[in-house]
C-alpha cells in the first residue's frame, strides 16, 4: 500500500491513513454528534426542520420502542420503506442506537420483490410509508415480518400543516390504495406513547452488523451485502479524511439530500457522515419534480450536493436553476453512473464549481475512490483510492495488468463488506487473496488516477440504479405467450442505458404493449424493457445458454439509439 501509486498523488492534506476504530459502533458515532451539535439542525423537509437535540430524542424514543414494546433484540432485521422524509433518519438512527439490522428497501418495489428482500434476510419489523402498504399486505403472511409501523408523509410536519398534507395526499392525490394491516401501529403513535429514558444502548461493536443492504451484484440474484458497523465508520472517517480540514467545516454546511436514502450512496453521505460534522441535510422527497425542486435548491444557501448524471443534466436543463446563486457551492459529488464530459463542462459553466466524480460499490460502504478536492480532477477518472484503500487490476488469469492496461477492479479495505447474507458459494467467487472482486473493468495511469472502462458482467445501469438481465428474463419468462427472452443494454442518453428484450413467442397474437404492460406489474420502473423487438429464435451456446453478448452486437449493428 505505502507503494501505491496513488499516494504520491494525494492533496497534501489529506492524511494518508485513517482510524477505522475512532468510534466503537455508528451509535457511538451518532451519540457523539448529538452532544456535540446539539442545538444545530439535522435535516429539514418540505419546510419543517428538526435539530440533532430532537433527532436524539426521536431516535432514542424509537429504539426503546423496539428494545421495550416490541421486544427487539440487537441483531434482529428491521426493514425501513419510505421515500426522503424525516421519519427516515428518525427511525435509521432509532435501528442503529438499539443495535438492529437495517434492510433499506426500495418504495418502488413490487409485492414479489418484497417478498423476496423480506424473507431473505428474516425481517422481523417494518416501518412502511401508507402509500406503500398495501403491497406490504400481499405479501407479509409469507414472510417472518411480526411488527409494522406505519407512517403518513405529514406526520413530522406538525399541526395544521401535516394533517393537510395527509389529507391531500390521501384524500384529493388518491396516492394511498387501501390497505388492511390490522398489527400496524401508527408511526406518530411511537413518539408520544413511549418513554425515552427506557432506552438502554446495548453492547455494538464494530464487527456486529449496521445493514443489509441489497444489490444484485454481478450474478443477477438480489443478495444482502453484509456491511457491520466499522465498515460504515471507517468510510465515514475515509471521506471525511478526504474532505479534509478547512473545506468542510463542522456545524456550517448545508447538504442537498435529492438521492434515495434507502441507496448506499445517500445512506452514508446523508443518513450518516453527515452527522459526523454537523452538517443540515436538506431532504428532497421528489427529484423528478424537477420544478420543485430548482424551487427548494433557491431556499438554501447549500454547500454540497451528491447526485447521478441524470440528476445534474436534470438540473442544467430547468432555466431557473440557472438563474440560481451557486456562490455557496463547495462541492457537487457524482456516483452511481459514469458522468458525462457535456453533463460536468455545462456544471461548470452554470455553477462554477466543478463536479468530482466518485466510484463505489454497496459492498464499499460504499465509497472506493474519488477525485482530489485541490482541483485536481481528472475528468472522465473516478480518482485516487480512499486511505487506508488498496486496489489491484487482475486480468482473467488472475494476473495483475500492467499500468494503462484493463483489468477487473478488486478492492481491498476497512470499508469492504465481510460477504453476503447467508450466500456462502458467492463469497468464496467474489473474493481472491482477501481482494473483493467488483466485477467492473478499470484502468490505472502513472499517477494512480482510475478510470472505469466496461462492466465485467452484463449488468445494466438505468440512472445509477443495477438492472439484472436474469431478473427481467425470468420475469417476462413467466408470461404464458413467451417462449423465450434475453435481455441486454442499449445506450440511452438520459439513463446512460435502457433495458431492450428479444421475445420468442410462444403465442402469435402476443404484442409489445402487453409485454410492457406486464412488466409494469412485476417490476420496478427503472427495471422494465424500453424497447421490445421479437425474432424467431435466439443465439444460444453448445450447452443451451442464450448468448446476450451476441444479441446485443447483433443489436448495435442493425439499430442506432438517439
Amino acid at each position: 500500500m505505502s507503494n501505491a501509486p496513488w499516494i504520491a498523488n494525494y492533496p497534501e492534506q489529506v492524511p494518508k491513513t485513517i482510524d477505522p476504530d475512532k468510534y466503537p459502533s455508528l451509535a457511538a458515532l451518532l451519540e457523539d454528534s448529538f452532544d456535540r451539535f446539539t442545538d444545530l439542525d439535522a435535516y429539514e423537509s418540505m419546510g419543517k426542520s428538526l435539530s440533532y437535540g430532537k433527532m436524539e430524542l426521536f431516535s432514542r424514543k424509537f429504539a426503546s420502542y423496539f428494545q421495550n414494546n416490541l421486544g427487539l433484540v440487537p441483531g434482529d432485521k428491521i426493514a425501513i420503506q419510505m421515500p426522503n422524509i424525516l421519519q427516515y433518519p428518525i427511525v435509521l438512527w432509532g435501528a442503529l442506537r438499539a443495535g438492529l439490522v437495517v434492510v433499506n428497501t426500495n418504495p418502488l418495489y413490487t409485492p414479489a420483490e418484497m417478498k423476496h428482500q423480506f424473507t431473505d434476510a428474516e425481517v422481523k419489523a417494518i416501518i412502511v410509508l401508507a402509500n406503500f402498504a398495501g403491497n406490504l399486505e400481499k405479501i407479509i403472511s409469507e414472510t417472518s415480518i411480526q411488527h409494522v409501523i406505519v407512517t403518513e408523509i405529514g406526520d413530522m410536519l406538525g399541526g395544521l400543516k401535516g394533517r393537510i398534507v395527509n389529507f391531500v395526499v390521501k384524500s384529493v392525490k388518491k396516492m394511498v390504495p387501501a390497505y388492511h394491516l390490522p398489527q400496524a401501529v401508527p408511526f406518530k403513535k411511537v413518539l408520544t406513547m413511549n418513554d425515552p429514558d427506557r432506552y438502554s444502548r446495548p453492547d455494538i461493536n464494530g464487527e456486529d452488523l449496521a445493514f443489509l443492504q441489497y444489490t444484485g451484484g454481478t450474478t443477477g440474484v438480489s443478495k444482502g451485502a453484509m456491511l457491520t458497523h466499522r465498515n460504515l465508520v471507517a468510510n465515514i472517517e475515509q471521506i471525511k479524511a478526504w474532505l479534509a480540514p478547512g473545506d468542510m467545516i463542522e456545524g456550517e454546511e448545508i447538504f442537498i439530500a435529492a438521492l434515495p436514502l434507502y441507496h448506499i450512496f445517500a445512506l452514508n453521505a446523508h443518513g450518516l457522515m453527515t452527522a459526523s460534522i454537523g452538517a443540515k441535510n436538506i431532504l428532497i422527497a421528489n427529484p423528478r419534480d424537477m420544478k420543485g425542486f430548482v424551487k427548494e435548491l433557491g431556499k438554501h444557501p447549500y454547500t454540497l450536493i451528491t447526485g447521478v448524471n441524470t440528476l445534474f443534466n436534470g438540473l442544467l436543463n430547468n432555466p431557473d436553476f440557472h438563474k440560481q446563486d451557486h456562490s455557496s457551492l463547495k462541492l457537487a459529488l457524482a456516483g452511481g453512473m459514469a458522468l458525462q464530459r457535456i453533463v460536468s463542462d455545462r456544471w461548470k459553466e452554470v455553477t462554477g464549481n466543478t463536479i468530482a466524480e466518485a466510484y463505489g460499490l454497496t459492498e464499499t460502504s460504499p465509497g472506493l475512490c474519488i477525485n482530489p478536492m485541490d482541483g485536481n480532477i481528472k475528468i472522465g477518472s473516478i480518482g485516487l483510492p480512499l486511505p487506508n484503500s488498496d486496489i489491484i487490476l487482475l486480468d482473467d488469469n488472475g494476473e495483475k495488468v500492467a499500468v494503462g492496461e484493463p483489468g477487473e477492479l478488486c478492492c481491498k479495505g476497512p470499508q469492504v463488506t465481510k460477504g453476503y447474507w447467508k450466500r456462502e458459494e458467492d463469497n468464496k467467487n467474489f473474493f481472491v487473496d482477501g481482494y473483493f472482486k467488483t466485477g467492473d473493468i478499470a484502468t490505472m495511469d502513472e499517477q494512480g488516477f482510475f478510470k472505469i472502462v466496461d462492466r465485467k458482467k452484463e449488468m445494466i445501469l438505468v440512472s445509477g440504479f443495477n438492472v439484472f438481465p436474469n431478473e427481467v428474463e425470468d420475469t417476462i419468462a413467466s408470461h404464458d405467450k413467451v417462449l423465450e427472452v434475453g435481455a441486454i443494454a442499449v445506450p440511452d442518453k438520459k439513463s446512460t442505458e435502457a433495458v431492450k428484450v428479444y421475445v420468442v413467442k410462444r403465442d402469435d397474437s402476443l404484442t409489445e404493449d402487453e409485454i410492457k404492460t406486464f412488466c409494469r406489474e412485476k417490476l420496478t420502473p427503472y427495471k422494465c424493457p424500453k424497447y421490445v423487438a421479437f425474432t424467431d429464435e435466439l443465439p444460444k451456446s453448445n450447452v443451451g445458454k442464450i448468448l446476450r453478448r451476441v444479441i446485443k452486437e447483433r443489436d448495435l449493428a442493425e439499430n442506432t439509439y438517439d
